[in-house]
């Protein structure tokens, strides 16, 4: 059977993984779509943080810790046995700072625009993304579509690329391990994590000019 053109164009890989070259242009355009300071900082966060959307949108600020640069989700929100550590690079650390004025006493991180006692839509990060990478290839720039997930799978692809350890790159994404590996694997490398995660912000500034703040 003949397969026509036109499905094959609709095929989406499933393993986008952004450039440095393009998280810079991600940066750039975002800054040039109508959208809220708030949905850029969130943009930023999924990148710098390496978390799922929806631990993301459902963040409220008891589970911030400023003082420790420590972010920690609950095991309840994580469907999991433990809890979650995201180490706060001090980018990271920063726009949560910045958050903290928008939230407006809400006790979500990132409040709805209508109802601050609700999160953030879970849509809205994706057409934040989608506005960016549609204005950049409006004006002629390589900026292929990418969601929120793409992310998360541009950080582990760049990270890994740069030599850093697979362990410590999987228990960033929270990744569960299983057999003998997770047996003997129980360690949660926060040093190590730590440290990579502020080089990981301390790249994306140097691709971006600086304004993952």
């Amino acid at each position: 059977m003949l397969v026509r053109p036109a499905s094959i164009a609709r095929f989406e890989p499933r393993d986008r993984a952004l450039t440095p070259e393009e998280i810079g242009l991600m940066y750039r355009y975002m800054e040039q779509v109508g959208t809220s300071p708030t949905n850029r900082a969130a943009a930023k966060l999924l990148l710098l943080t390496m978390v799922r959307k929806s631990e993301l949108t459902n963040a409220t600020w008891s589970e911030i810790n400023f003082s420790e640069a420590l972010w920690t989700i609950p095991k309840e929100r994580m469907k999991r046995r433990n809890p979650h550590l995201v180490f706060l690079s001090q980018q990271a650390l920063d726009i949560f700072i910045a958050l903290k004025t928008f939230a407006g006493g809400s006790d979500y991180v990132l409040p709805s625009r209508y109802d601050s006692d609700t999160p953030m839509s879970s849509a809205t990060i994706n057409q934040v993304l989608t506005l960016t990478y549609k204005a950049a290839q409006k004006d002629g720039k390589y900026l292929a579509k990418f969601g929120p997930h793409d992310l998360r799978r541009t950080a582990s692809t760049l990270l890994h690329e740069a030599g850093y350890n697979t362990d410590w790159i999987e228990k960033c994404l929270a990744h569960e391990q299983k057999g003998v590996r997770a047996i003997y694997n129980k360690a949660e490398y926060r040093e190590q994590r730590s440290a990579m995660l502020q080089d990981w912000a301390d790249m994306i500034d140097e691709w971006t000019g600086g304004n993952t703040r």
